[in-house]
C-alpha cells in the first residue's frame, strides 16, 4: 500500500496547479481563477484547424462537492505523466 501512496504522491508532484474553482456567493455560477504565471508553464496541443489549447483537469467528485456546498474550493490542474 505504501508504494501505491508514494506513486500517487509522485504523480501529484508532477502536476501543475493552475487555479481554483469556487461557487459564486449567489450560488448560481462557478468562478474559475487561473494563475497566469502557472498557465504559461502548461503544455499545449494544437488542433487540425490551427487552434492551440491548454488541457486542464478538475476532479468531478470535488467539483460536485463545491456545487453542493460541501467544499468551498477545488483545484484546476494540468496532469503530467
Amino acid at each position: 500500500m505504501k508504494k501505491t501512496e508514494t506513486a500517487k504522491e509522485t504523480a501529484m508532484d508532477n502536476n501543475i496547479l493552475v487555479g481554483y474553482v469556487r461557487r459564486s456567493n449567489a450560488g448560481g455560477a462557478l468562478k474559475i481563477s487561473i494563475n497566469t504565471a502557472a498557465f504559461t508553464d502548461c503544455s499545449t496541443y494544437m488542433t487540425s484547424d490551427g487552434q492551440s489549447y491548454v488541457p486542464l483537469v478538475i476532479s468531478l467528485g470535488a467539483l460536485q462537492k463545491v456545487i453542493s456546498g460541501e467544499r468551498a474550493v477545488t483545484t484546476v490542474t494540468q496532469l503530467h505523466d
